[in-house]
């Protein structure tokens, strides 16, 4: 499965032809702005992708900074619905976070654009230029203290810094993702294949095992 042919699924069943018709241009814009970037896609190109002209574009979005602040919007939204649900759920701190781990690589694996959405506003991005997807990182933080500020929230061993083995866990899926099937090519390497990706899951679980004292870090899930 390609980097950015993977199916994006989106509930539209029910929805109006305007609502339908702004749901494909998110998708193709997801997919266009990670292939060619903010500056490298075109309206144009994102209209021919969804069947309309361009003009008709301007009902839904007035320019293209619109839109891709709304495909932002809308896979981070997503995502932060995805791990705020494993976080926030029933059972033991540990074992919540170890869900949240599996959950982020489960949405890697149906929207992978996302991967290659970050790599290029990191590198596009400047200490002293606020990135785009800054005002989307909020929820993110205000999750990560409601999450710790739980009865049961676990302190980290001593040594262990929280903030590095998220950068870890994150850093490394983007990187296996987005970049490998670039530094491998002829090697037919498919990052989003299911033994590559439980591969994956399997590596960064051992890796958040590291959080807690009670658990063996080289115990198998």
């Amino acid at each position: 499965m390609s980097l950015l042919t993977a199916p994006i699924p989106r509930a539209v069943d029910g929805a109006s032809k305007a609502e339908r018709t702004r749901a494909r241009l998110l998708q193709a814009g997801e997919r266009l702005f990670a292939e060619r970037g903010f500056a490298g896609a075109r309206l144009e190109d994102v209209a021919a992708a969804v069947g309309i002209r361009r003009p008709s574009i301007l009902y839904h979005f007035r320019d293209k900074h619109a839109l891709y602040d709304a495909v932002l919007a809308d896979v981070f939204g997503a995502l932060h619905t995805r791990l705020a649900s494993a976080l926030l759920g029933t059972g033991p701190f540990a074992d919540r976070i170890e869900r949240a781990v599996s959950a982020w690589i489960d949405f890697v694996a149906e929207r992978p654009a996302l991967t290659r959405l970050l790599l290029r506003e990191v590198a596009d991005g400047t200490p002293a230029q606020a990135s785009r997807l800054t005002p989307h990182l909020g929820p993110f933080f205000a999750l990560v203290e409601r999450t710790l500020a739980a009865p049961d929230a676990a302190s980290p061993p001593t040594g262990t810094d929280p903030v590095a083995v998220a950068s870890q866990i994150a850093g490394a899926t983007v990187f296996f993702v987005a970049a490998m099937p670039t530094l491998l090519p002829g090697r037919a390497f498919d990052p989003l294949e299911p033994a590559q990706l439980e591969g994956l899951r399997r590596e960064l679980q051992r890796a958040v095992r590291r959080l807690f004292p009670s658990r063996d870090p080289f115990s198998s899930p």
